[in-house]
């Protein structure tokens, strides 16, 4: 086992961890969901931890507002018991759009987004500004529009023809890839990836940057009445890049469930073992170093 991997414990569920914290902040795709259905046993270890009086806040990159995303859950089975309240990098990018009330948008992702801007348009009492994108002056990337079909490479032009013009580009979800049931798909980050690599422009709230961490901790702090010392918050994910990596900038201890996003690379076949140095070059690669690692969550 590589040294960096050895130095990290694997925990056979939550209750292991459980004594040290008062409240979690937990991803939720990959984690809590696949996409089409949720995941029973890490519902109930949330479950669980609030039973015992922690707070849990779920962290979510989804690029829609946090209403839509709890509506969402509820239709994917995952109970309201297994959490307290959560934030969405869609609802952070709403606020930004909200703010630009004056600019013209261009939306960059598929129609099933439309709940972003129908958002704006009622907390702007009117009609929110989207445009085409010759008129625009910013653009609101949710995603590729048919992520099952299309790569980044197919939005070369598109990128171009944005950086020419200097527009700047409030990403909605900065996840690069994502699983649905098991396949891996492109997300909104791979585009912005693209375009910060053109020298444009990219504004990014969810994670692994501090807005969305700084909005949980808020809404934390008015479940519990203050907020906890960052000792005592918890953050759990798959994502080294996002998940991980964001909970090290805001100073948060983090549980990585191995058997995620990255599990192809962790697992590989045939054997489908974990292969503690691919675990161990993941996290020195990322300058992170999780307080536990599981495959998947339980109590």
């Amino acid at each position: 086992m590589s040294s960096q991997a050895a130095a990290i414990p694997q925990i056979s569920g939550l209750s292991q961890l459980a004594e040290r914290y008062d409240a979690i902040l937990c991803d939720v795709w990959g984690v809590l969901i696949d996409g089409r259905s949720h995941f029973p046993i890490a519902a109930a270890a949330l479950e669980h931890f609030r039973a015992r009086g922690g707070k849990v806040a779920l962290v979510t990159n989804a690029s829609r507002p946090s209403e839509e995303v709890r509506r969402q859950l509820d239709g994917l089975g995952l109970p309201r018991a297994a959490y307290d309240d959560l934030v969405s990098a869609g609802q952070l990018t709403l606020e930004q759009m909200v703010a630009r009330k004056g600019e013209a948008c261009h939306h960059l992702g598929p129609p099933r987004d439309n709940g972003l801007f129908e958002a704006a348009d009622r907390l702007l009492g009117g009609k929110f500004r989207r445009v085409p994108l010759a008129d625009a002056d910013y653009v609101v990337c949710t995603g590729l529009i048919d992520e099952r079909r299309e790569t980044p490479d197919d939005y070369r032009k598109t990128l171009e023809l944005m950086r020419e013009r200097g527009l700047p580009m409030l990403c909605a979800n900065p996840d690069v890839v994502v699983a649905i049931a098991g396949e891996l798909v492109y997300c909104a980050g791979a585009l912005a990836e693209r375009y910060a690599a053109l020298g444009g422009e990219v504004v990014m709230a969810g994670k692994p940057y501090p807005p969305i961490y700084a909005a949980a901790l808020r809404k934390i702090a008015e479940l519990s009445g203050e907020e906890p010392p960052a000792s005592k918050v918890l953050a759990i994910g798959d994502g080294v890049a996002t998940d991980l990596l964001g909970a090290a900038r805001a100073g948060l201890d983090s549980l990585f469930l191995t058997e995620g996003v990255h599990r192809d690379d962790l697992y590989p076949p045939p054997k489908r073992r974990l292969d503690a140095a691919a675990m161990g070059a993941l996290l020195a690669g990322a300058g992170v170093k999780p307080v536990a690692f599981a495959p998947f969550l339980v109590w």
